[in-house]
């Protein structure tokens, strides 16, 4: 028996019984499922790297040291990215589409590099004493990092993801809120310069870190309606 007859396809011409053996052949082929493994191990590390950083940001005392920590959390997000990223160009079925699948590692890998770019600045701007608003964003990114883990755990079977989403989205307005208040209050209280910069900054960096982690839940959301 033929793969032709095997689909049940009717010979009309060489090119339509060549593109619809082609398209039963690739229905045979079973879909790489370990990307769904990897984005897990991907967000669990982010969630590590969030949780770190707030108390970096709540424990002054400790900020050397958990900046050490910080950076390897963070070689091991960019190992992790590249890691999908080779995948990905040696897998000829995907569990969904390729470009989603580079966006969604890239978008989650961006994160992890805005909270890294706040850790460094702890440490080259030598902020001995981090404001709570920044502790305040920091939490943000905990909560949000904690439901794209969710998101990720439930994208095979496609459950309950867009309710992660939706959450995820509601805390990057918070975090928009409470830096804006707090650069508001910042040019209100703080007499040094410098000393507003850097602060200024600090926000910016954290609060731009929860924008990437909206643009994660946006590629989650995009996966899910497409499979819908």
């Amino acid at each position: 028996m033929t793969l032709s007859q095997a689909c049940g396809i009717v010979a009309v011409s060489d090119s339509s019984v060549a593109k619809d053996s082609y398209t039963c052949m690739v229905r045979f082929i079973p879909k790489e499922t370990k990307f769904f493994e990897m984005f897990a191990e991907v967000s669990k590390n982010l969630t590590d790297a969030a949780r770190l950083l707030q108390h970096m940001l709540g424990h002054h005392n400790q900020i050397p040291t958990a900046v050490e920590q910080f950076r390897e959390l963070e070689h091991r997000g960019d190992d992790m990215t590249h890691a999908i990223i080779t995948k990905l160009n040696q897998t000829f079925i995907t569990p969904f589409d390729r470009e989603d699948i580079h966006r969604l590692a890239s978008s989650l890998d961006d994160v992890l590099d805005f909270m890294n770019s706040a850790a460094v600045r702890l440490v080259m701007y030598n902020i001995s004493a981090p404001p709570p608003p920044a502790a305040e964003l920091a939490g943000i990114i905990v909560q949000q990092s904690e439901e794209l883990a969710k998101a990720v755990s439930n994208l095979e079977k496609n459950q309950h993801v867009l309710e992660h989403c939706v959450e995820i989205n509601r805390l990057e307005n918070e975090a928009d809120l409470v830096s804006r208040k707090a650069i508001a209050r910042l040019f209100e209280q703080e007499k040094d310069p410098i000393s507003l910069i850097k602060m200024k900054e600090l926000y910016e960096v954290l609060e731009t870190a929860t924008d990437k982690a909206e643009d994660a839940a946006n590629v989650l959301e995009a996966v899910v309606l497409k499979s819908a």
